[in-house]
């Protein structure tokens, strides 16, 4: 049941008929594990927290740096050479303090990734390097998880979501192998304008509550393509393939 306070916090939201107090209660029963808490995955959490999900999952291993400042607005200045964990714990508690948090200080791996998914709802894949981005989508399709991913360079940046047993392609499916470093560089290469990473935070967050609450329409098998200098989108589509090592194991093409 929603208190007399959640009612308030949630009362705009609440007002929208595919939401209503009966959502409400559902996002406050589910959980979404954001790995990430940087440009990506500061407005995610944010957003997040703000509509009511119960528990939020924040993984990073890193500490704030104040290059980090101009985008991951999680963190403040005085958070510099503080773990973006504890950062972020500490700002969502103050926005949100009705969001159960859990903490992991770490870079998992596939198999820490697997050990942990099944509890949670969706996952906000946040990253900013390939290896990361390979591994988190290798898991989720494992385990039978969704997620949203996003990436960005520059003055772009892009955003899917996978779903299982919706036929819908992986991370792998999109990107058989690493793209090129201009398309989408690494954190040690990569320079961004700050907005981008909020923008597609956002469209992340969006896309978990969407899947949450069952509705709407889901990026699945369609690469959102967002770009700040031409204040475009565009939509690529593009479908599982049957030579995905990930997805050919799960017998989706059998």
């Amino acid at each position: 049941m929603l208190t007399s306070d959640s009612k308030a916090r949630y009362a705009r939201q609440m007002l929208l008929p595919e939401v209503g107090p009966g959502g409400q209660e559902k996002l406050g029963k589910s959980s979404v594990l954001i790995i990430g808490l940087g440009g990506l995955g500061s407005p995610a959490a944010y957003y997040l927290a703000a509509a009511g999900i119960g528990r939020l999952g924040l993984v990073d291993s890193d500490y704030v740096e104040v290059s980090n400042l101009n985008r991951q607005i999680l963190h403040f200045t005085p958070d510099v050479k503080k773990m973006k964990t504890k950062s972020a714990a500490e700002k969502i508690n103050q926005l949100n303090p009705e969001v159960t948090l859990e903490t992991y200080n770490c870079h998992m791996d596939k198999q820490q990734l697997l050990d942990i998914l099944p509890q949670y709802d969706f996952v906000i894949e946040a990253t900013d390097n390939f290896s990361s981005k390979y591994a988190i989508s290798d898991a989720c399709v494992t385990s039978g998880k969704a997620f949203c991913h996003a990436g960005i360079t520059g003055y772009e940046g892009q955003a899917f979501t996978y779903v299982p047993k919706q036929s819908c392609g992986c991370f792998r499916c999109l990107f058989p192998e690493s793209p090129h470093p201009v398309k989408m560089p690494d954190k040690a290469t990569g320079t961004v304008l700050g907005t981008v990473p909020g923008i597609m935070g956002t469209i992340q967050a969006t896309e978990a509550i969407k899947y949450l609450l069952a509705i709407g329409d889901l990026l699945l098998n369609r690469l959102l393509i967002y770009n700040a200098k031409q204040m475009k989108m565009r939509i690529v589509h593009f479908s599982p393939s049957a030579k995905c090592p990930v997805c050919r194991k799960q017998k989706r093409f059998a």
